[in-house]
C-alpha cells in the first residue's frame, strides 16, 4: 500500500501499456467503488492504480442508428438520468439502480460492476440479456465480445493483460421490444442478490414473441445466458404455459451455492419465479412499444 503508485493516463494505449507493464499488480480504477474497499480490506494489494476517466469517451453516452454506446465508467446515475438511453434499455436500468446507493452509483460504473465479476453483480445479467458488446483494447489493439464472455469466475474475467473495456455497444431495438431486470434479496435496500434476471424480448404485431435473451445473477459462479429459456418463449404469446416453461428451465441451468442469503434449493427453486416475473415486465414494456 505505501508504494501504491496512481496513473491517469490521457488515452487507451497509454493505459494498455501501463496495466500491461503491472501486470497482476495494476488495477483500473474507474468509479472506484470496488478497488477502494477492496484496498483498505486488504483484499487486494495492487502496485499501479490507473484512472482511465481521462480518456476521451469513457465517461459518455452516444446514438447512432438507434445502437446506444456509452464509455464503461459512466456513472450509473449519468445512465439513469439520460432519457433517450433510459427509456430505451429501461431493464439495464433496473439493474443499474440497484448498484448500492444513490451515493455509491454517482461514482459507481457498468464497467466496474461487470469487471469487478461478482456472480451477483446487477448489472450484469441485465446487459446479458439486452445483447450488450464489449469493446475492449489492449497492447494488442481492439476487439469486441459480449458481456456473456467476460466473466469467468468470481473475481475473474476473460480479459488478457493490459485489456480493458473501453465502452458497452447496445444493438438498435426492433419494435416492440421490451427488457426487464429484477433481483430477490432478503433485505429491500443496500443487499446483494440471492437471485437475479434479466429477460429482454421482441414481439412482432400479432403479439408473438420473435426474439429473447434470457440471464441469471447469483446462481452459478458466472452471470449465465440461458438459451433454453430463451426457447420457450419465442414463438408463443408469452402465456402461462410458455413463462413456466420459461422458469423450468432457468431452474435446471442453476449451479448455486448456499450460503447466509440462501440455500442451494431456494435458489434453483426462486430463479424460477424471479425469471417469470421479470419476463412479465418485459412483455408489458414491450406491448408498450
Amino acid at each position: 500500500m505505501d508504494d501504491l503508485r496512481y496513473e491517469a493516463p490521457d488515452s487507451p494505449d497509454a493505459a494498455s501499456s501501463m496495466l500491461a507493464e503491472a501486470g497482476a499488480g495494476g488495477r483500473v480504477f474507474a468509479g472506484g467503488t470496488d478497488v477502494m474497499v477492496q484496498i483498505h480490506a486488504e483484499l487486494i494489494d495492487p502496485d499501479v492504480i490507473v484512472d482511465i476517466k481521462k480518456i476521451p469517451g469513457i465517461m459518455s453516452i452516444s446514438e447512432s442508428g438507434g445502437a446506444y454506446t456509452f464509455g464503461a465508467a459512466t456513472a450509473g446515475m449519468v445512465l439513469m438520468a439520460h432519457e433517450g438511453f433510459a427509456s430505451t434499455w429501461p431493464g439495464i436500468i433496473d439493474g443499474v439502480a440497484l448498484i448500492g446507493s444513490i451515493q455509491v452509483k454517482g461514482r459507481a460504473s457498468v464497467g466496474g460492476n461487470v469487471c469487478n465479476a461478482s456472480p451477483a453483480a446487477d448489472s450484469t445479467p441485465a446487459m446479458i440479456a439486452a445483447g450488450a458488446i464489449c469493446n475492449i483494447v489492449g497492447p494488442n489493439g481492439s476487439r469486441e465480445a459480449p458481456v456473456e464472455d467476460i466473466v469467468t469466475g468470481p473475481g475473474k474475467t476473460s480479459l488478457a493483460a493490459g485489456e480493458f473495456i473501453l465502452s458497452f455497444t447496445m444493438p438498435a431495438r426492433a419494435p416492440h421490444s421490451g427488457d426487464a431486470y429484477l433481483r430477490l434479496t432478503p433485505r429491500t435496500e443496500m443487499d446483494i442478490a440471492v437471485v437475479g434476471a434479466g429477460v429482454n424480448l421482441t414481439l412482432d404485431d400479432a403479439g408473438t414473441c420473435t426474439a429473447a435473451r434470457v440471464s441469471l445473477g447469483a446462481v452459478a459462479p458466472t452471470p449465465l445466458l440461458v438459451a433454453e429459456a430463451a426457447d420457450a418463449l419465442i414463438g408463443t404469446k408469452v402465456d402461462e404455459a410458455a413463462l413456466a416453461k420459461m422458469g423450468e428451465a432457468c431452474s435446471a441451468a442453476c449451479n448455486p451455492i448456499s450460503d447466509k442469503r440462501g440455500t442451494k434449493e431456494y435458489r434453483i427453486k426462486t430463479a424460477s419465479v424471479i425469471a417469470q416475473r421479470a419476463a412479465q415486465i418485459a412483455l408489458e414494456r414491450a406491448r408498450e412499444n
